[in-house]
């Protein structure tokens, strides 16, 4: 099975984005729904997705929900969001009926780089855990410090990288970067996502020798088993197609055994994620 293990939707009609303001992002300040996505899938034998919120709201999570449970099993799994500093976060993950897999916060957007330190959001997750949940780390190079500490702290919770922690690829940095992702790949309870890093770089006039470093390293720190594709449509769509986005992936991964591709580009999201 070929899985796209990070994709959005979303209905601005029936919820906004809070975060799609500003000219660059109007090409995507629109609604993208499933059928929009399924040709694409179809193109590259892609078979099931992993569809991930983009709003801190439960009501979006129930609506993702209700998306997957009537997508015939295309959308096996979905990252929702929920307040992790909620000391009823157990009994609302239990409401939360239908494909649930994961839990995840833009903790990208937190002023502080030590959130995920905080003792409230440490309880949330051991909670997310014990619901038998993955939780997505949502971060940059800012917050990697406190998304070490925290994995460390929690050897129980299955952490799955987003974006390979957004490497500041359209300025060339590599350090601190590529040390902090390796340092984060040395913990068995961490994966990570290759994708978005499309949009990590000049987005009118990269090339893939500026991303194939970045792509690789993440292969190379977390090995196929713990690597999993995802496109990250429409996001990607700003800076490449989706056809460009599987084809970097593709590339990057050219060198891998065909049970390390399949694991990269399936199996890993399936393990991860415990999709059906």
């Amino acid at each position: 099975m070929r899985i796209d293990a990070h994709h959005h939707l979303w209905d601005l009609a029936r919820r906004p984005q809070p975060w799609l303001t500003g000219a660059a992002l109007d090409a995507i300040a629109r609604t993208f729904a499933l059928a929009e996505l399924e040709p694409l899938l179809d193109a590259h034998g892609i078979d099931a997705t992993v569809l991930v919120q983009s709003s801190s709201s439960l009501d979006e999570t129930r609506e993702l929900l209700a998306i997957a449970a009537g997508s015939g099993g295309r959308v096996a799994g979905v990252v929702g969001w929920a307040d992790l500093t909620d000391p009823a976060l157990a009994d609302v993950l239990a409401s939360l009926s239908g494909p649930l897999v994961g839990i995840r916060h833009q903790v990208q957007d937190e002023p502080d780089p030590w959130w995920l330190a905080r003792a409230a959001v440490r309880r949330g997750l051991a909670t997310v855990a014990a619901a038998g949940l993955a939780y997505d780390l949502l971060v940059t190079p800012r917050e990697l410090p406190a998304a070490l500490e925290t994995a460390a702290a929690l050897p129980e919770l299955r952490f799955v990288l987003d974006h390979a922690a957004k490497p500041r690829i359209a300025s060339g940095e590599w350090e601190p970067w590529a040390a902090q992702l390796s340092r984060l790949a040395a913990l068995p309870n961490v994966s990570c996502k290759l994708s978005g890093l499309v949009t990590e770089a000049v987005w009118a006039g990269w090339e893939p020798a500026d991303l194939l470093p970045y792509a690789r390293h993440v292969l190379d720190a977390f090995g196929p088993a713990r690597t999993l594709f995802g496109s990250d449509w429409p996001v990607c769509t700003l800076a490449a197609s989706y056809d460009a986005v599987v084809a970097l992936a593709e590339e990057a991964a050219a060198g891998l055994s065909p049970a390390e591709s399949a694991a990269v580009f399936g199996d890993t999201a399936a393990r991860i994620y415990a999709l059906t």
